[in-house]
């Protein structure tokens, strides 16, 4: 006869406790975080918060009558789910490194300094990211490249680092969320079930005022004189000195132009991004190769071995100059593989919590209820916009951030007589363009790794990130271009009116 201790514990639902209890230590730890360390909270201590929030979410799990070996395999799945994204961070880390020994991203910012106004660089900087993304369909690949150039031309023509930055990301996730080889932007219309042309129009009444609102702002604050003025001088010995340390030629774009070509032809991400950076150090050892021979700094080397050791070393742990220009010292001593494992840790932690959240019942609990008090239109798109923010927060994974919202409202959206296109547009628009605004998101912690910009000193400028969330929560309450089913109840436009349930 088998002992009671054998019988197998019974699964219960979670309560409103169990949901609470993970997203309270989530915003302990990461308040803590911050308070303690500032800044520096994203160079370990966040992380920390992070796995100790996984390991309290799977203790209320268990609770619950799960085992161990279930949030095991929970946590697998979730971090099978960003390995594409951990290849992708380590192969930019590699191509920023050896784009810089190969005189890529120099030449990017020698020809910028020369040809971008600064009073205009904002705008410049949002238009050149939005043409370029809206091209390829990727933010990532916008930012990890042209991105990472443009600010770092910034702080060397008197122009803020951290307003570029966010005028990066307003550009990039212009075609994140609107170009059709975007695969968010085909993952949200798929899993809307609606056409992604259909989707892509759609979005144009929110993506289009979005990027304009940007633009304008952009376009302000470059006019805006104060300590916005180029320092002549500095800038023409930047100048010199890159034109002295590199071999200065359009030459060295080459790379830019095949990862661009790369992207075009729908190249896996990383095997695209890995081959530019190859290709950016083949092309050190053939137009830089005393560039090359001055990093390795070992003359007793012979040149060939050297050569392979640089542009190793640099895909490694970076390229480091030494030229006596503190601005462009920083600019090129940058990338490397290394560079990016504090960022893979970070997205780690945050995806495990979010995976557990979700695959255990613990996120749809706290959403259920605010679902039940969205009686009208307005107040529906306010929630699945809410909410699709709001996972970007607490799961810290833009794809969660997509797909849970899409489950969770979908037959709300039918039953309410509403367009499918209505739902992808809402959850594109708040929660594809918000994951790079939060730090321990992966977008966020993307963008500040490759940017070299504290993902919450550019949030205020990512003016497109902000506005689309805000727009299509309007469109929902005005009813403005509000697409509607043939079949089931004509909800109301207005916020304030209520429907029958």
């Amino acid at each position: 006869m088998s002992d009671a201790s054998d019988r197998p514990k019974r699964v219960i639902d979670p309560s409103y406790l169990d949901a609470i209890v993970p997203l309270a230590t989530l915003i302990a730890l990461v308040a803590g975080s911050i308070y303690l360390f500032g800044l520096d909270a994203l160079d370990g201590p966040l992380q920390v918060g992070l796995v100790v929030c996984s390991m309290v979410t799977a203790v209320v799990i268990l609770r619950n009558g799960h085992t161990w070996e279930e949030i095991a395999e929970s946590g697998r799945r979730g971090l099978s789910s960003i390995v594409s994204a951990i290849f992708i961070l380590l192969s930019v880390g590699a191509l920023i490194g050896t784009w810089n020994l190969s005189g890529t991203i120099p030449t990017l910012v020698y020809y910028g300094i020369q040809w971008i106004d600064p009073n205009w660089y904002y705008l410049a900087t949002a238009l050149i990211c939005g043409a370029i993304s809206l091209s390829i369909g990727s933010s990532w690949t916008t930012a990890g490249t042209v991105g990472v150039g443009l600010v770092g031309i910034a702080s060397l023509i008197g122009v803020s680092p951290i307003v570029t930055a966010g005028a990066v990301i307003s550009g990039a996730y212009l075609g994140d969320k609107t170009s059709p080889l975007s695969e968010t932007t085909v993952l949200a219309s798929q899993l809307a079930d609606v056409d992604v042309y259909t989707h892509i129009r759609a979005q144009v009444w929110t993506s289009v005022p979005a990027f304009l609102a940007a633009i304008g702002v952009f376009a302000l604050l470059g006019l805006r004189r104060e300590g916005i003025v180029p320092p002549a001088v500095e800038a023409s010995a930047d100048l010199a000195k890159l034109d002295q340390l590199f071999w200065i030629t359009p030459l060295n774009l080459i790379p830019l132009v095949a990862l661009l070509g790369m992207s075009l032809k729908k190249a896996p991400s990383s095997l695209a991004i890995l081959t530019a950076a190859l290709l950016g150090g083949a092309l050190a050892v053939i137009l830089q190769p005393a560039v090359v021979l001055r990093f390795v700094g070992e003359p007793e080397l012979a040149a060939p071995l050297a050569h392979v050791k640089g542009v190793w070393k640099a895909m490694a742990t970076g390229y480091a100059a030494n030229s006596g220009i503190k601005d462009v010292d920083v600019l090129l001593s940058r990338g490397g593989m290394t560079s990016m494992l504090k960022t893979i840790w970070l997205i780690i932690g945050a995806v495990t919590f979010g995976t557990l959240l979700e695959e255990f019942g613990l996120l749809p609990k706290l959403i259920a209820p605010i679902l039940a008090r969205a009686h009208t239109t307005g107040r529906l798109f306010a929630v699945t916009a809410g909410t699709a923010v709001a996972l970007n927060i607490v799961a810290a994974d833009q794809y969660i951030a997509l797909v849970l919202p899409v489950r969770l409202f979908r037959s709300e959206f039918e039953r309410r007589g509403l367009a499918p296109q209505n739902l992808s547009r809402a959850v594109a628009d708040a929660g594809t363009v918000t994951s790079p605004l939060v730090p321990w998101n992966s977008c966020g912690a993307y963008m500040a790794a490759v940017l070299g910009v504290p993902t919450l000193l550019y949030l205020p400028f990512c003016i497109f990130n902000i506005a689309s969330p805000i727009l299509t929560t309007l469109i929902g309450y005005t009813g403005f271009r509000l697409a509607r089913a043939g079949e089931g109840p004509r909800p109301r436009a207005g916020g304030a009116e209520r429907l029958s349930r």
